[in-house]
């Protein structure tokens, strides 16, 4: 793949790295030619400095036979900018921008751009780690509404069968850890004791959720 990075800071150059070291053909953008020396003379990529949104700059940085393009400048405005340029003008499928401002990552998301909220996203991390086991959502959409979150379950559910269970708590269950192995169940999958369950929900049933899972009966 020939993948075009906006942005060579510590995320764009640590990024050029790994792409290149799988195989890849990398190009990075930046408009600060000082912004290179991140890369180091091992890469063996293209270095294109100019704006990331301009066309003449992405075309110099092959941006007409990119495969993918991530834009993860310092900058959420030009990140979307950059975005939408190369969706809509060179037609490239596999695009991402980072973004800072979370309240933002919901208009991105409708207008088709995938986006990385990097400060919701560490502080989600961190939560995790400060907060006891299950506080905090494992994963979390952009928009912030939809989340993956471990659930613990009453004793009561155990021996029953998981489509029975997603039905009393109207949730879906996404994956099932059973002595350190994980798994997608099927209808038929049965809850044994020990098995840690994740479900995917909106973040504004997860109450509602945790609620049935501790009780067993139907909704709460």
């Amino acid at each position: 793949m020939h993948i075009v990075i906006m942005g060579c800071g510590r995320v764009g150059s640590t990024l050029a790295h790994i792409l290149e070291d799988r195989g890849n053909s990398i190009a990075v953008i930046d408009r600060d030619p000082e912004a290179f020396r991140r890369l180091g003379s091992s890469f063996k990529g293209d270095r294109v400095t100019g704006i990331g949104f301009d066309r003449t700059v992405l075309i110099a940085a092959g941006i007409e036979r990119a495969d993918a393009f991530a834009a993860v400048s310092s900058g959420d405005n030009s990140n979307i900018i950059a975005a939408r340029v190369v969706r809509e003008t060179f037609g490239v499928q596999r695009v991402a921008a980072r973004i800072y401002d979370p309240r933002r990552a919901e208009v991105y998301e409708r207008l088709g751009i995938p986006t990385v909220a990097t400060v919701r996203w560490t502080a989600d991390q961190m939560l995790r780690k400060l907060l006891p086991e299950g506080g905090e959502p494992l994963w979390r959409d952009p928009t912030g509404k939809i989340v993956l979150a471990e659930i613990a379950f009453s004793p009561l559910w155990i021996g029953e069968q998981v489509k029975a269970m997603e039905a009393a708590t109207i949730t879906r269950i996404a994956f099932i850890d059973r002595l350190g192995q994980a798994f997608v169940p099927d209808g038929g999958t049965v809850l044994q004791e020990g098995d840690v369950v994740h479900v995917v929900a909106k973040e504004a049933d997860l109450d509602r959720v945790t609620a049935a899972f501790a009780a067993r009966g139907g909704v709460h």
